[in-house]
């Protein structure tokens, strides 16, 4: 049959319909940009992931139903899970990543989860923009940024819970991505609770965010002492990730299940693409 193959994963899960859906098309070789936004619009998740093999790694980009972006954890997580699953990898070997934020890898750890290596992205101190308070419906104790992202800590993993923001303010916020608020855990097995929205990216809720935790491992690990963290997303679907700060890195560690397979119709080839 022809087509692209497409995959459904739920990553961060260990069953399905918990964790973050990722979409995971496996190309010939470089799309047209046109398509691959169509694609994403089409396919409707918070992050649909388009691979071609380049050499000893495969090229990746990720895109939002509204625009590429430049870092994704839970799509990187599904599209290594995909590549050993459908056996175009050995599950002995590492997957590596040719993307907009350099390259990146993934290998299976000892306890059989999927380890993601991405670059430890570290929030400071900034004054809050106007607009996050009345977004967020609370008031911080802390507020960061990285390079991606706002970060907003709140008193208690219950304020992490039950806020309710209000999307049209939030997206208003200048040059961001999305923002991620967080407390420390009370739960046992976890060191922090964590919810993101990025509504400027044409997401509300995402359900599980892998590149948050590039920053929220090194705000945790600095107040809690620690370089091995677990926090967990506490959005409607949830998930766990745990996080291991070496060298200035962001080991990233989740689990991922297949819940579709199947071909997407039509020439990927059909506009010429924008980079290879």
């Amino acid at each position: 049959m022809n087509g692209v193959p497409v995959f459904q994963v739920d990553a961060f899960a260990d069953r399905p319909f918990r964790g973050n859906p990722a979409a995971v098309c496996l190309l010939p070789s470089a799309a047209g940009e046109r398509w691959m936004r169509d694609v994403a619009r089409e396919m409707n998740l918070s992050e649909t992931a388009f691979l071609h093999r380049k050499g000893d790694a495969f090229r990746l980009r990720w895109f939002t139903p509204s625009v590429e972006v430049n870092l994704c954890g839970h799509a990187t997580l599904a599209s290594a899970h995909v590549l050993w699953e459908e056996g175009l990898i050995s599950p002995r070997k590492q997957a590596r990543f040719l993307t907009r934020s350099g390259l990146l890898t993934a290998r299976r750890s000892a306890r059989g989860w999927i380890e993601l290596d991405f670059p430890s992205e570290p929030a400071k101190p900034v004054q809050p923009p106007p607009g996050l308070f009345e977004g967020l419906g609370a008031r911080p104790i802390f507020v960061g940024r990285s390079r991606f992202d706002y970060l907003a800590q709140l008193e208690s993993e219950e304020a992490v819970r039950g806020l309710k923001p209000n999307f049209r303010v939030l997206a208003a916020l200048p040059e961001h991505r999305g923002v991620c608020v967080t407390a420390i855990s009370r739960s046992r097995g976890r060191d922090f609770v964590s919810r993101f929205f990025a509504p400027a990216a044409g997401i509300g809720e995402d359900p599980v965010t892998g590149s948050t935790h590039c920053m929220l491992g090194p705000f945790w690990s600095e107040r809690l002492g620690k370089s091995e963290l677990v926090g967990f997303q506490a959005s409607a679907r949830g998930g766990a990730v745990r996080v291991e700060l070496r060298g200035g890195r962001a080991l990233l560690s989740g689990q991922a299940v297949t819940v579709l397979k199947g071909r997407l119709l039509g020439d990927p080839m059909a506009d010429s693409p924008q980079r290879d």
